[in-house]
């Protein structure tokens, strides 16, 4: 069983979606890749859902990936007096460090915090829907001046916009999660709350080879330094939720094709998260405005979009699944979709195995070719096959069902597991057998097969062959 598209999706497993038979409806529906968000739910509620999935996989005989998402640092105002607090435009305010909140006075419990900020600095409470600007600074305490006002509560989240702050991305409880999360075996890890590229080496220390690591593109600190965080990770999410409040929101549009089209040009995957089809969390159709946000990272190459509210706690999941299914299916088949795939097609590094993969890809559109197969230790001949999006179905074959499952999230790629050849005559037998059995070619068809020798040798793509299966 093979998608009939490009693009991947990524849906999120929780209350509305966490029933065996809910998540087997999302798999049949069009899921990819299952994402465990862990800052909701407990252990237990996330080694079920995985061994759901697993039990799908061995039904389907497909290999299904499975994104950890990990909570990270949380920065919230501590409890307020009465439970709330209404703040008037124009007004001053205090943040204290340490006390209990008083009329006018809000406790934030984050030396990080005190210490990062400055006159002038913005603190956003509750996803900004409050703002203030400091004024001046004292001991354990910010003074700040409201400029949108509302009604704020216990424990609401606080940003800092544009202010590097002396955390770790990962927490007490997020090193605890990713234990266990690669003690039972995920695929990909996503970091959160990434500011800077040392963040990804502190987190690679842990992961290791043990699943591929996903940054969180959340704050502009780490807008300052994508490449070097592209260059780290194995791909990147683009939260768009929480980097819409770091952020001006007019520009996050601009800044989602920026890092499209960085992550095409590292050969890095990259999602495309948050409210894509946020209607149908109470509602079962999107507005037009969703469909079109959803189209426009399809048109810009992502490797895959998300759901997360939407098939996690909505009312509709397999109904919100179905429908981005088909808004990816229709806009891969749109006229113009090819023209402005290749119009922001990334250049080729100039290295014998880029070359080649581009190469590869190049020629099976040019023949007419059903399906480019290619053989992959490590999932790098297929990333970099995956990189020129190819109009030609990618067939990537590779012994380690792990790598079978973290190539889940490569745009247009298929993944299966298969024993490596010991010779060119059996790569040629073992790749027809394959492309006939998963659905791509019929007998005569033209195949191009992409491999490295010597067989088995992780990152030597070195081989082109055009067959007739």
């Amino acid at each position: 069983m093979h998608r009939s598209r490009h693009a991947k999706i990524v849906a999120t497993v929780g209350p509305a979606s966490a029933e065996p038979e809910k998540i087997r409806a999302l798999y049949l529906s069009g899921v990819d890749i299952f994402r465990l968000n862990f800052s909701h739910g407990t252990h237990e509620d996330h080694a079920k859902s995985y061994l759901c999935i697993r039990d799908l996989e061995r039904e389907f005989g497909r290999p299904i990936g499975i994104l950890q998402d990990l909570q990270g640092p949380k920065l919230r105002i501590g409890s307020l007096e009465e439970g709330r607090l209404a703040l008037r435009a124009g007004e001053t305010v205090r943040f204290v460090i340490d006390g209990e909140g008083a009329k006018q006075s809000i406790p934030l419990p984050h030396p990080e915090i005190f210490a990062a900020v400055h006159p002038g600095q913005e603190l956003l409470i509750d996803d900004g829907r409050v703002r203030l600007k400091v004024t001046e600074l004292g001991d354990g305490e910010i003074v700040a001046q409201v400029a949108v006002g509302g009604l704020i509560s216990d424990h609401k989240g606080v940003n800092v916009p544009g202010a590097m702050l002396a955390l770790s991305p990962l927490t007490k409880k997020d090193r605890a999660d990713l234990a266990f999360g690669i003690d039972l075996g995920v695929d990909w890890v996503a970091l959160s709350f990434v500011q800077k590229p040392s963040d990804l080496i502190e987190a690679r220390a842990i992961v290791g080879e043990a699943a591929g690591l996903i940054a969180k593109i959340e704050t502009p600190m780490a807008l300052d330094r994508i490449d070097d965080i592209i260059g780290l990770s194995d791909g990147i999410m683009v939260a768009r939720g929480d980097l819409g409040v770091e952020i001006p929101a007019e520009e996050v549009p601009g800044r989602q094709k920026e890092l499209v089209r960085a992550c095409r040009r590292a050969g890095k995957s990259v999602i495309i998260a948050t409210q894509m089809l946020d209607s149908m969390v109470a509602g079962p159709a999107p507005t037009r405005a969703e469909t079109s946000d959803v189209a426009t990272a399809i048109y810009d190459g992502a490797d895959a979009v998300m759901l997360s509210a939407e098939s996690a706690s909505g009312a509709y999941p397999v109904e919100a699944l179905a429908m981005m299914d088909r808004i990816i299916k229709s806009t891969e088949r749109h006229h113009l979709y090819r023209s402005l795939i290749e119009a922001s097609r990334a250049d080729v590094e100039s290295t014998p195995s880029h070359a080649v993969a581009a190469a590869g890809a190049d020629l099976a559109a040019t023949i007419g070719a059903k399906v480019i197969i290619g053989f992959t230790a490590g999932g790098t001949t297929a990333a970099r096959i995956s990189r020129s999006r190819p109009p030609v179905p990618i067939l990537a074959l590779t012994p380690d069902e792990k790598v079978a499952r973290r190539m889940c999230l490569l745009w247009g790629v298929h993944s299966a597991v298969s024993s490596d050849p010991s010779g060119y005559e059996e790569m040629t037998r073992i790749a027809s057998a394959a492309a006939h059995h998963e659905g791509y070619i019929r007998l005569g068809d033209l195949a191009v097969i992409v491999s490295g020798v010597p067989f088995g040798l992780r990152g030597a793509t070195n081989n082109l062959r055009v067959v007739a299966c």
